[in-house]
C-alpha cells in the first residue's frame, strides 16, 4: 500500500506534472475543436493558465507549505486565465485550494471535499452552464470521489486511478450530450484537458520519473529562484526572437503560407512571415525555436538562422504591435469619467478602435486570447474611473468578467461583445454625457442588432449542421453556426452574407484580412454594394491572420 497522505510538498510536484502533461498534450487538445478552423485554442489557453500557477509554485522552493502552495496555484491560475476553459480551468483551482489551504496532509476524505467546492466554485463563474463540457467532466469527478468515500475507500491509490477513470468515461459521454460534438466526432477538448491535468497528477503520485522542462518558463525549471525573478521573467511570455530564412524547394502558395502563419500563432507571437518567390523570410517570438525551424524545413533548407534570448538581454515585456504607442496616463493627472479597453486581432483593426477614441487595445482574440492579468495590467494604464471593457469574442468575456471581480480602485463594466464589430458599435453608440448604467443599456441593445460572419479555411474533414467539410475548404461561420462551405473564396464570402441579411440591414461593414489583396477585397465590395444596393457598405483593412474576412449586418 503506497502512501495515503499528500503533503505540501507532494501536492507541489503533482500540480507541476499535471501542468507539464497538460502542456506536452496541448496541441492535440487544440485540434478537439468543432468548427475545424486553424485558430483551435482551448489546449494553448489552458496551458498557459496552468503555466502561470505553476510559475508561482515552483518559486515557493523546496519545502513549502500547504498554504504557500494553495495561494501560488490559485492567485497564480486566477491571473493567468485565458479563454473559456481557461478560466473554468483556474476556478476548479480556486475551489479546490480554498478547501485544503489550512490542511497539513490530504486525506482521501478530504479531496473529495476538495472536489465537490472545486465544482461548486467552477460552476457559479459561468452564467449559463452547459453541459458535455469540462464543467461536466469535473462534476463527474465529485460525483465519484464523493461514492468512493461513502463506500468506505482510503486507500489513495485506489481513489486517485478511479476517480481519473470515471472522468474518462464522462468525458466519452460528452459527444452525447452535445450533438455538435458527435457530429464533428470530437469529445469536447476542455474536458480532455482537465483529464490530462488530472493523469500528470497521478504520475507524480505513483513516483513516475517526469520531465519539467516547462516550453513555457525560463530555464530548466529549477525553483531555486525567488518569487520576485520568476514574476518578472513571467512578463516575457515567449522568451526566444528566432529569424530565418526558408530556400524553397517547392511552392509556397497562399494556403501554406496561412498554414505556417497559424503554426507559427500556436507557438508564439510577434510573427512576420513574408514570401518572395524563392525564399519565405521568417520571424517569431516563442519559447521553442526548434518547433518553428522544424516546420520551416518542410518548405527547404534554411539560412541566416538567429535565435535571442530576450530573457538574458532584459526585456521588459513581450513586442506588441498595439503597444508602441500606447502609453499610460500620468498618475498624477485627476481621472476621467470613462475609458475604454478593447481586445483586437490584426493592426488595422486595432487602428479602428484607436481612432473611435478607445483608450487601450489588447493584441489578441482568436489565435492567443488575453489572460485575466493582461486585462488587469490594461486597466492600470487607464486612468479612468468607470472602464468599459470590450472582450470581441466570446472566448475573452470570462477573462474579462474575472478581470473585473479582482478590480477594486476602478469601476470595470464589461460589455460582453463577442465579435469585433460588435465592439466597433458598442464604441460609436457610447455618448459622454450619459451615465455608466445608461450607456451600458445603449450598448447592449445596439450590440444585439449586429450579425457578424468569418471567413477562413478547415483544417480537416467534418460533418457541420448537415454540411461536408472537406481539408481547405472555404468556410463562412455566423454568430449561430456555420453559413456556407465552398471551394471559392468569394463565393463563400458572398454567401455568408446573404446569411446575415434581414429586411431591417442597413449596413455592411467588410474587414478583410492580412492574407487578402485590397484590390480583390475591393472586387468583392462592389459587387457586395450592386447586390445590396438599399444598404451602405463600408470596406476597410482589418489586418486580422487566419480570417480572410470579418463582415458584419446592422
Amino acid at each position: 500500500m503506497g502512501l495515503q497522505q499528500i503533503d505540501a510538498k507532494m501536492l507541489s510536484k503533482m500540480f507541476l506534472a499535471g501542468a507539464k502533461n497538460l502542456e506536452n498534450k496541448k496541441e492535440w487538445i487544440n485540434e478537439l475543436n468543432v468548427f475545424p478552423v486553424p485558430d483551435g485554442d482551448t489546449g494553448t489557453n489552458m496551458t498557459m493558465t496552468i503555466m502561470a500557477a505553476a510559475q508561482e509554485v515552483m518559486a515557493l522552493g523546496d519545502e513549502p507549505g500547504m498554504e504557500a502552495v494553495c495561494k501560488a496555484i490559485s492567485s497564480g491560475s486566477l491571473r493567468g486565465a485565458r479563454g473559456n476553459s481557461g478560466v473554468i480551468l483556474s476556478q476548479i483551482f480556486r475551489g479546490f485550494t480554498k478547501r485544503i489551504r489550512t490542511e497539513n496532509v490530504l486525506t482521501v476524505p478530504v479531496i473529495a471535499e476538495a472536489f465537490e467546492k472545486a465544482v461548486e466554485t467552477a460552476y457559479k463563474a459561468v452564467m449559463k452552464p452547459k453541459e458535455g463540457t469540462i464543467l461536466t467532466v469535473a462534476r463527474g469527478i465529485s460525483e465519484k470521489g464523493r461514492e468512493l468515500v461513502n463506500d468506505g475507500v482510503t486507500d489513495m491509490e485506489i481513489y486517485l486511478s478511479t476517480v481519473i477513470e470515471h472522468a474518462k468515461y464522462v468525458l466519452s459521454q460528452t459527444p452525447e450530450m452535445l450533438p455538435v460534438l458527435k457530429q464533428a466526432g470530437v469529445v469536447d477538448s476542455g474536458g480532455q484537458g482537465l483529464v490530462e491535468v488530472l493523469n500528470g497528477f497521478l504520475d507524480a503520485y505513483l513516483g513516475k520519473e517526469i520531465r519539467l522542462d516547462f516550453e513555457s518558463m525560463n530555464g530548466s525549471g529549477s525553483a531555486g529562484g525567488a518569487s520576485k525573478r520568476a514574476q518578472e521573467e513571467a512578463d516575457i511570455k515567449f522568451g526566444y526572437c528566432t529569424e530565418f530564412i526558408i530556400m524553397l524547394n517547392k511552392p509556397f502558395n497562399a494556403r501554406n503560407e496561412m498554414d505556417f502563419k497559424a503554426y507559427l500563432a500556436s507557438i508564439g507571437d510577434s510573427i512576420v512571415c513574408v514570401a518572395d518567390e524563392d525564399v519565405v523570410k521568417v520571424h517569431v517570438h516563442t519559447n521553442d525555436p526548434g518547433l518553428a525551424i522544424q516546420r520551416g524545413l518542410k518548405y527547404g533548407a534554411l539560412s541566416n538562422m538567429k535565435i535571442d534570448n530576450m530573457r538574458l538581454e532584459h526585456q521588459e515585456k513581450l513586442f506588441r504591435m498595439s503597444e508602441k504607442e500606447q502609453e499610460p496616463q500620468p498618475a498624477n493627472e485627476p481621472p476621467k469619467d470613462y475609458g475604454f479597453i478593447a481586445v483586437s486581432a490584426g493592426d488595422g483593426m486595432s487602428e479602428i478602435f484607436k481612432s473611435l477614441g478607445v483608450d487601450y487595445v489588447i493584441e489578441g482574440g482568436q489565435t492567443m486570447n488575453p489572460s485575466t492579468a493582461d486585462i488587469l495590467d490594461a486597466v492600470e494604464k487607464v486612468n479612468a474611473k468607470t472602464i468599459f471593457v470590450l472582450p470581441n469574442n466570446k472566448n475573452i468575456i470570462l477573462a474579462a468578467n474575472q478581470a473585473a471581480e479582482l478590480t477594486t480602485e476602478k469601476d470595470l463594466l464589461v460589455i460582453p461583445t463577442k465579435t469585433v464589430p460588435q465592439g466597433i458599435t458598442a464604441v460609436i453608440n457610447f455618448v459622454p454625457e450619459m451615465s455608466a448604467d445608461e450607456n451600458e443599456e445603449a450598448m447592449l441593445q445596439e450590440i444585439g442588432t449586429v450579425c457578424t460572419g468569418e471567413v477562413t479555411y478547415a483544417v480537416r474533414d467534418t460533418i457541420i449542421d448537415d454540411h461536408e467539410i472537406k481539408k481547405d475548404d472555404y468556410m463562412g461561420i455566423g454568430d449561430k453556426g456555420l453559413l456556407a462551405v465552398g471551394k471559392s473564396l468569394e463565393q463563400v464570402a458572398f454567401e455568408t452574407v446573404d446569411g446575415m441579411m434581414n429586411d431591417d440591414a442597413e449596413l455592411i461593414s467588410i474587414y478583410y484580412g492580412a492574407d487578402v489583396k485590397r484590390e480583390d477585397a475591393e472586387e468583392f465590395c462592389a459587387k457586395i454594394a450592386e447586390k445590396y444596393d438599399g444598404c451602405d457598405v463600408e470596406l476597410q483593412y482589418g489586418g486580422q491572420p487566419i480570417y480572410y474576412y470579418v463582415m458584419s449586418v446592422e
